[in-house]
């Protein structure tokens, strides 16, 4: 046994000197691998959008170039709305701030109107999700409200509260919170039984099963209708604001087509597109952070 051990003790020491020369080695190779791979990923998605960008740029360019065209070029849009482009938190007065600040505006409407959507349609979602009986009863009501177009409560709202910044948040929130409470309604239906079984053996109760269970199960469909919900949020307070007024973004547009600024509307547009975009996607992350990348198709 002794000397089989002796015979044994030269090869494992030689494996473990081996390996001691070979992980340092592989682990720099590794490491490589990985910057190439996120330098090849970031390339692939950066370079795509900037080119087709560019080239819409040139089309519209190319377009709109000529003295008689009834949109402005690109070009025309840089000279005549540099300021707003260039500047977008200059502040001289009441309504004569820059983009920025009133998109900043906008969102602190958004946050209160989707804020207080994203709550209620969680809380609405999982009754409905648990109980047939409120599925039958609310669902039906649920599926004609939310076909109702945002602008088309605005009248009632103001006729509610007499005022226009929380006629707007009342509109975003009754546009946003359908897509929640259904998403979360669903989410609740396909919790697997094995979970409910856990419950009733732990004798968890109401809170405890919807805190400890119902939530994480449910959450990647949650996220889906909170990502759904932000975008029509965003969608619905350009729309309100054109209409109730203030130094919203959307009242910036509707002013700016009051006056013929058709530069200062298309800068209006990017910006409007770009934070919206930046919205979804933080939206999206958070989803992906809380739920470890299980999000729902």
């Amino acid at each position: 046994m002794s000397a089989l051990a002796n015979k044994e003790n030269p090869s494992t020491a030689a494996s473990a000197k081996l390996a001691a020369k070979v992980l340092p080695f592989s682990g720099k190779h590794g490491s490589r691998i990985d910057f190439r791979r996120a330098a090849l990923t970031a390339l692939r998605n950066v370079v795509p959008p900037v080119v087709v960008l560019a080239l819409i740029l040139l089309v519209w360019q190319v377009l709109c170039s000529s003295a008689d065209a009834s949109l402005p070029s690109p070009h025309r849009v840089w000279q005549d709305s540099y300021d707003l482009i260039a500047y977008p938190f200059f502040n001289y007065g009441s309504q004569d701030i820059g983009l920025g600040w009133r998109v900043l505006i906008s969102l602190q409407r958004v946050l209160y109107g989707f804020g207080l959507a994203a709550v209620t349609g969680v809380i609405i979602g999982a009754i409905i999700g648990q109980s047939i009986w409120a599925m039958r009863g609310l669902d039906p009501i649920f599926q004609v409200l939310r076909t109702v177009p945002p602008l088309a409560w605005l009248p009632l709202s103001l006729a509610a509260f007499q005022d226009s910044n929380p006629s707007a948040i009342f509109v975003i929130f009754i546009t946003s919170i359908w897509p929640v409470i259904i998403n979360t309604a669903v989410g609740v239906r396909n919790i697997p039984q094995d979970y409910r079984n856990v419950a009733e053996v732990l004798r968890l109760n109401q809170f405890e099963f919807f805190w400890k269970i119902m939530l994480p199960s449910a959450a990647p469909y949650i996220f889906t209708g909170l990502r759904i919900g932000v975008g029509l949020s965003w969608l619905a307070i350009v729309a309100a604001e054109m209409l109730t007024g203030g130094v919203g973004i959307g009242f910036f547009i509707w002013d700016a087509w009051n006056s013929s600024r058709l530069p200062d509307i298309i800068v209006a547009l990017a910006y409007i597109g770009i934070v919206g975009f930046a919205l979804d996607k933080l939206v999206a992350a958070l989803g992906k952070l809380i739920t470890r990348g299980a999000m729902a198709n």
